[in-house]
C-alpha cells in the first residue's frame, strides 16, 4: 500500500517581495480574523500594507527570507527516511504543505494526487492543537482536496504535546544551552506563540496543551518553582492575549537578578519568531535590564530524537486498524476545551 504523509506548517515569505502577499494570506484567514469576507479581506489588505515595511526589515535581518521552508524540507527528508525504516514493506512519501505561502495546500494536494496513495495522513508541525493553526491547516487541506477531486481516506493527527521525542529533544536542547552557566541563578522561560485570550476563552485547548508539554520537562530537569515560567510571545493588535508576555517574564527575571534561558516551546523550526524576536529583540531587552545572562535553546528541527519519535507516531497511524480519522498521543483535553476536535467527536 502507498501512504502520503503531509507535514503542515505556517509557511513564510521566500523573498522580500513576497512579504506583503504572505501577510495578506495570513490576515485573510477566517481563523485569524473572524469577520464576513468583504470586511476581512479589506482589513487583511490594510494590515498587510501597514506591516510590510517592518516585516520586510525583520526578514532582511534573518537572511532576506523566512528560513521555515528550508527547515521543513530538512524535516521532510529526515522523516521520510525514518518512516521507510519503520515501514519497509510499505511505500511512504512525505509532502510539505504550508498555510500562507508556497507550497500551499492546493499545490501539495496536486502532488499527492499524482502520487495516488491508498491513504493520506495529515501531520501538522504544530505539537499543540489550536483552531488558529492546526484546524485552519486542516480546513485549507479539505478545501483544496475538494477543489481538485482528491478523494482518498485521510487521517489527521491533531496534536502531540507529550510526544516522548518532542519532550526529550527539548530537554537535550535545554541541557546544551545551560551546560556552562550558574543553573541555581537561572530562570527558564518556556516561550510559546501567543493567542488572543478570547480564543482560549472560547474553548481552544492550546494553552492547556502547552502546559502539558512543559510539566514533564520541568519534572525531568528537576526545576524548582522559581526556576521556570510559561510565557507567550508575538502579540499582534490591541486585543488581550495570553499572559504573561515573554517581555514581562524577562523583565521580572531581570529584576530578580536571574539569568534567562528562553525555550521556544511551541515551535519545531527556526524562523523570525526565534531568530529575530527571541535572539535579537528579547536578547537586547534582557541586556538592557541587566539580566546576568541570556541564553536561547534551539528548536527541535530535524534532530534525530524528535524525528524518530514523530516517525513512530505517524507509523502508529499507518498501522491503526480502527477507522477513526483523528489521532493524538495526548490525553483528551479537559471538558472546558470545547474546541478540541476529539471532545467534539465523543460528544456527538
Amino acid at each position: 500500500m502507498k501512504y502520503a504523509v503531509v507535514i503542515m506548517n505556517l509557511g513564510g515569505p521566500d523573498s522580500l517581495d513576497s512579504v506583503k502577499p504572505f501577510l495578506f494570506n495570513l490576515f485573510a484567514d477566517r481563523a485569524i480574523i473572524n469577520l464576513p469576507t468583504p470586511f476581512r479581506l479589506l482589513l487583511a489588505w490594510l494590515i498587510s500594507t501597514r506591516r510590510t515595511k517592518e516585516a520586510a526589515e525583520i526578514y532582511h535581518s534573518v537572511g532576506g527570507k523566512s528560513p521555515l521552508l528550508t527547515n521543513t524540507l530538512h524535516q521532510q527528508n529526515a522523516l521520510e527516511l525514518a518512516l521507510k525504516k519503520l515501514n519497509p514493506k510499505k511505500e511512504v512519501k512525505v509532502f510539505v504543505s504550508m498555510r500562507y505561502w508556497h507550497p500551499m495546500a492546493e499545490e501539495t494536494a496536486r502532488q499527492v494526487k499524482d502520487f495516488d496513495p491508498d491513504q493520506i495522513i495529515l501531520l501538522p508541525l504544530y505539537p499543540h492543537f489550536s483552531t488558529t493553526t492546526t484546524l485552519s491547516s486542516f480546513d485549507a487541506w479539505d478545501a483544496a482536496a475538494t477543489t481538485i477531486s482528491l478523494h482518498k481516506p485521510t487521517r489527521k493527527v491533531c496534536c502531540y504535546p507529550t510526544l516522548p521525542g518532542f519532550i526529550d529533544q527539548n530537554i537535550a536542547n535545554i541541557n546544551e544551552a545551560i551546560q556552562d552557566i550558574n543553573q541555581n541563578n537561572m530562570r527558564i522561560l518556556f516561550s510559546a506563540h501567543g493567542l488572543p485570550q478570547r480564543v482560549v476563552n472560547a474553548g481552544d485547548p492550546y494553552a492547556e496543551q502547552v502546559q502539558s508539554t512543559v510539566v514533564p520537562i520541568v519534572v525531568k530537569l528537576g526545576l524548582a518553582p522559581e526556576q521556570w515560567e510559561i510565557c507567550y510571545q508575538s502579540r499582534v493588535g490591541p486585543l488581550k492575549w495570553l499572559e504573561p508576555s515573554t517581555a514581562d517574564a524577562i523583565s521580572r527575571a531581570a529584576r530578580e537578578k536571574r539569568g534567562i534561558v528562553i525555550v521556544p516551546i511551541s515551535f519545531v523550526s527556526e524562523h523570525s519568531e526565534t531568530l529575530y524576536e527571541l535572539d535579537q529583540q528579547y536578547a537586547e531587552l534582557a541586556e538592557d535590564l541587566g539580566a546576568p545572562f541570556f541564553r536561547r535553546a534551539l528548536t527541535v528541527q530535524d534532530k534525530p530524537i524528535f524525528i524518530k519519535s514523530l516517525a513512530a507516531l505517524a507509523s502508529d497511524v499507518i498501522k491503526q486498524i480502527s477507522e477513526d480519522d483523528l489521532f493524538s498521543n495526548a490525553e483528551k483535553c479537559t471538558n472546558h476545551c470545547v474546541k478540541c476536535p476529539r471532545l467534539k467527536k465523543t460528544s456527538k
